[in-house]
């Protein structure tokens, strides 16, 4: 059950501290992480995303949410807490272009696996699983990395990471995001 609302906070830009070390484990489950998560669909839908991280809006916490669409363009609407990343032994990869709300206005190819599944909890501490093939395993790979400290552009060789920063450094906000126009 995904609730709405919040209030929509400030993307964090690559380059602060909290995007760029591993995010620490949610241990409370109370109405303040019910609020965050609500913040946190807010500044999602408030920056034209379709994921993000708790640290992309400057929480050190283990938590991300998606309103993003799978291969059949089945959307997904949720919330995954303490989440853990499970890919395929055989992994298809797929490239695609990506893009990041913390690293506004760029986008580069990046390799991912075609499918990929998060398992953790909800927002009452309930076990969930959830499965995503296309754009939404994209999402799941691409939320994670940001809990464990990395943006996709940490990914790309180094030239080409110089030269989307410094175009990204330049640029207002929003940009340009994971495979829709939309960022994670």
């Amino acid at each position: 059950m995904e609730r709405h609302g919040g209030t929509p906070r400030p993307i964090t830009r690559y380059g602060t501290p909290v995007l760029h070390r591993r995010c620490a484990p949610v241990t409370v489950f109370d109405d303040a992480l019910a609020a965050l998560i609500d913040d946190m669909f807010a500044s999602m839908y408030a920056a034209h995303g379709v994921g993000l991280a708790a640290n992309q809006i400057g929480v050190d916490a283990r938590i991300f949410v998606v309103d993003c669409p799978d291969a059949t363009n089945t959307h997904t609407v949720a919330h995954v807490i303490n989440p853990v990343l499970h890919l395929p032994e055989q992994r298809d990869l797929v490239i695609d272009s990506e893009g990041c709300l913390s690293v506004p206005g760029q986008r580069a190819d990046v390799a991912r696996s075609a499918t990929a599944s998060v398992t953790g909890v909800d927002l009452r501490g309930e076990p969930i699983r959830l499965d995503g093939t296309g754009t939404l395993a994209r999402c799941f790979q691409h939320e994670v990395d940001h809990l464990d400290g990395l943006a996709y552009v940490d990914r790309l060789p180094v030239k080409l990471r110089k030269q989307l920063l410094a175009a990204s450094a330049a640029h207002p906000g929003v940009g340009a995001g994971v495979n829709q126009d939309a960022d994670a």
